[in-house]
């Protein structure tokens, strides 16, 4: 791992920010700091899923994230290097459900994973998702939902892709609090994940 790498997985804030600075003086591609502030965030997905950083940490990472990407944009808009994405991913909290931590922590992951995430928000209508989907082409669906009440609006809506003619080409994922492989089969999604960086994974399984 790389310096910058270490210091963000490790949440050293200011190290990280300036390594970042001078990384730029010393005319280093920015698209390669990004690479490396990505496989830091990568670590933290992975401290956070195996209990070692907390939902706090993982917020803090990110902010610190933040300030990272605000200091190389300038240089990539000059480089007129396009940072090209992995592909899209569509995500939303189904209707009757606002928990929306879980979501958002998926939509951060995908995005500094090289993702184009449509985060339609919470207590998204089944229609407005089909919609979504037709209009953007995505072939990754994340239905995110904490309560037990949405594991009845994630097979209606999985069931209204289907009817709608989209299922074949798609692959949707599932992720909240109760979820496990009974819920998965009873919605009828291709699998669900355990946390941010399941999701991750299943989506790069599916457009890598």
């Amino acid at each position: 791992m790389s310096e910058l790498s270490t210091l963000l997985a490790d949440l050293k804030e200011q190290e990280a920010l300036d390594a970042v600075k001078k990384m730029l003086g010393d005319g280093l591609d920015p698209m390669q700091i990004l690479a490396d502030a990505r496989e830091g965030m990568q670590v933290v997905g992975k401290r956070f899923g195996n209990g070692e950083y907390f939902i706090p940490d993982l917020i803090y990472s990110g902010e610190i994230l933040k300030g990272i990407a605000q200091m190389v944009e300038p240089y990539i808009k000059d480089s007129g290097v396009e940072t090209k994405k992995i592909g899209k991913v569509i995500i939303a909290t189904v209707a009757g459900d606002i928990h929306d931590i879980g979501k958002d922590l998926v939509v951060f992951m995908l995005d500094i994973s090289g993702f184009e995430v449509y985060d339609l928000g919470i207590d998204v209508p089944v229609q407005t998702i089909v919609n979504k989907i037709k209009e953007t082409g995505s072939t990754v669906v994340g239905l995110s939902g904490f309560l037990t009440l949405a594991f009845d609006a994630m097979k209606e809506t999985i069931d209204a892709i289907k009817a709608a003619g989209l299922r074949d080409n798609l692959k949707v994922m599932i992720g909240g609090g109760q979820i496990d492989e009974e819920v998965r089969k009873y919605t009828g999604a291709d699998a669900y994940g355990k946390d941010a960086m399941a999701a991750v994974t299943l989506a790069k399984g599916w457009l890598c």
